[in-house]
């Protein structure tokens, strides 16, 4: 048998890993690379997908994002405007100089064009009706 756990895990831990069949019918090891290409070129506005049984003939077959879900109207339970503008700054360094961090830390960076998506999004978000 075996079972799933996340790269990351694997790498710093040398286990043993294997290829995986992907939809394309190729054997893909898992690595940051095939992680990376799984990411499909065609996203949801709101990017809530799944990237598992990637139609990318390189991409590993089994992979996601790390999610963080926020509301697009910061301006709830008594939160300040500079809370909303910490989180919106936070959001912005992840996707941006954060990414810097991915691969020596064991993760796959996001796609440019995710990067692109992800910014738009943050760029929506609200205080009290106004966008940060």
């Amino acid at each position: 048998s075996f079972g799933y756990v996340e790269l990351v895990y694997t790498l710093q831990n040398n286990m043993p890993i294997v290829a995986i069949q992907n939809k394309s019918g190729n054997f893909v090891l898992p690595d940051l690379g095939s992680v990376t290409v799984a990411i499909p070129d065609t996203l949801p506005d709101d990017l809530r997908l799944v990237i598992t049984d990637t139609d990318s003939p390189q991409g590993y077959p089994i992979a996601s994002f790390t999610w963080i879900i926020a509301y697009k109207e910061q301006g709830y339970r008594k939160r300040t405007k500079e809370q909303a503008q910490a989180l919106k700054n936070l959001l912005n360094w992840t996707i941006t100089d954060g990414q810097g961090y991915a691969i020596p830390l064991g993760y796959a960076p996001l796609s440019e064009k995710t990067v692109k998506q992800a910014k738009k999004l943050i760029s929506e978000l609200t205080y009290e009706g106004t966008i940060l």
